[in-house]
């Protein structure tokens, strides 16, 4: 899940930009080659995923190409995706489509990095009511849509059921609230005499990737939607009073230690999750595919995360990969014809089955989920229609306000500080860089 911060666009120097761009172009032959003369409109594709995930996708564009003999889409993975893309279209030679994150949208959108899809979907018959709400507004900025869904992803528990037996604890009643969850994870930890741990039942802190969370799943805001941001609101001083109590009870320095270790273990078998080291934790319906890969014999299962308070059942992170066409691309109407082609419930399902995720779609095949490989599709699917969703903030500054509230945790869970004078110390800074976003909206007539 990769966090770079924002690119200006105004910022680079032509000799920078050059720079930039050549190294782009260089990083693969593919993409200074001239096209094949086989008289198509040759559409260029940059993607971020790898190994399996591109795979699934390779899928659909080959599809897409022997479905009619007009238009060729070439797709090429790109790593830091969010970055070069910007420098392409800054340097004048864009792909003509891009496959990026959700959160990215709304900083493409500021900066007139991608075009508005409003039109093109109208006439095609693309309409919001097809799609899941929450992933369908992941693409839409200010009453614009800039994107399109492509791989949605909801979170839940996932919890080792063999764990659950050996202290004692029902595998088949996995904790429905916070409290409920605190104390199963008491149970579940172990540690040696001297403190130190071998095993814990709940680390708020792993895998960490959504920090930013614990303040809505009790019902926090990070901003007002308008002009205030609220991180240090009561709600969230709460989650992070939570989030602090797992350091008052195992101890900050011991906990520190133990999650040392499993840096960059994720897509590994040292996986903590994989070895038993962590009983329960946060996951997105992705998880299936590193547990099928790294530890098949694993006794787990998934069901929703607990609530933090009753009036906030089933709380999940909405994730999403979308699919953009980029300013400047040379081929924007044969681009469309593609994402026409992904849209539909035969290409978002065959592209969605083969990474192994639920489709944004509200309608599903029987045939998606009876051949559907992760045995808790359904609850994945189910949790994106959850009350308590929780999104990024639309913010062309999330970047930076997300870095922050991933300091301020560790902060938190070191006990460097109390959650109020993290929340604060946060809410300071952002508040500033926030009136300087929204006034250089309103410079441009975008508010």
């Amino acid at each position: 899940m990769p966090q770079t911060p924002g690119v200006d666009r105004n910022a680079f120097t032509i000799p920078v930009l050059a720079i930039a761009v050549f190294g782009v172009l260089f990083e693969s032959e593919q993409l200074t080659k001239a096209p094949p003369p086989d008289k198509k409109v040759h559409v260029q594709y940059w993607e971020k995923w790898t190994d399996f995930e591109f795979d699934a996708m390779k899928k659909v564009v080959d599809a897409f190409n022997k479905s009619q003999d007009k238009i060729q889409v070439d797709i090429l993975s790109i790593s830091s995706i969010e970055d070069k893309t910007l420098m392409a279209i800054s340097g004048g030679i864009p792909p003509d489509v891009v496959g990026l994150y959700g959160e990215n949208v709304t900083q493409y959108a500021d900066n007139h990095a991608v075009i508005t899809l409003d039109d093109m979907c109208r006439e095609a018959g693309i309409t919001k009511e097809d799609y899941i709400p929450a992933f369908w507004n992941v693409g839409v900025v200010r009453n614009k849509l800039y994107a399109l869904p492509s791989t949605p992803a909801t979170t839940a528990m996932h919890y080792n059921r063999e764990l659950f037996r050996e202290v004692g604890l029902d595998p088949d009643k996995p904790p429905k609230t916070f409290d409920e969850l605190f104390t199963m994870a008491e149970k579940l930890t172990k540690r040696e005499p001297n403190g130190h741990l071998v095993r814990t039942g709940f680390m708020p802190s792993e895998p960490g990737w959504w920090n930013w969370a614990w303040g809505p799943f009790f019902g926090g805001t990070l901003w007002d939607g308008k002009d205030k941001i609220t991180f240090n609101s009561p709600e969230n001083v709460e989650a992070y009073d939570w989030v602090q109590s797992f350091s008052k009870k195992y101890g900050a320095s011991a906990m520190q230690s133990f999650q040392a270790g499993f840096n960059g273990t994720f897509s590994s078998p040292q996986n903590p999750f994989m070895t038993s080291q962590n009983a329960m934790e946060i996951q997105g319906v992705w998880m299936y595919n590193f547990v099928h890969k790294f530890s098949p014999k694993l006794d787990w299962s998934a069901a929703p995360f607990p609530a933090a308070k009753p009036n906030l059942p089933d709380p999940t992170v909405i994730d999403l990969d979308v699919l953009c066409i980029p300013t400047g691309a040379k081929h924007v109407k044969e681009a469309f014809e593609f994402l026409k082609f992904v849209e539909t419930q035969k290409g978002l399902e065959m592209l969605c089955l083969g990474q192994k995720k639920l489709t944004p779609l509200k309608k599903v095949s029987d045939g998606f989920i009876e051949h559907h490989p992760n045995p808790f599709i359904k609850l994945f699917i189910r949790m994106a229609y959850s009350k308590t969703t929780c999104a990024a903030p639309k913010l062309g500054i999330w970047s930076q306000y997300k870095d922050e509230i991933t300091n301020a945790t560790s902060e938190i869970t070191l006990m460097t500080k109390t959650p109020k004078q993290a929340l604060d110390d946060v809410t300071n800074r952002m508040q500033p860089m926030l009136d300087k976003y929204l006034a250089r909206l309103k410079a441009r007539g975008e508010e």
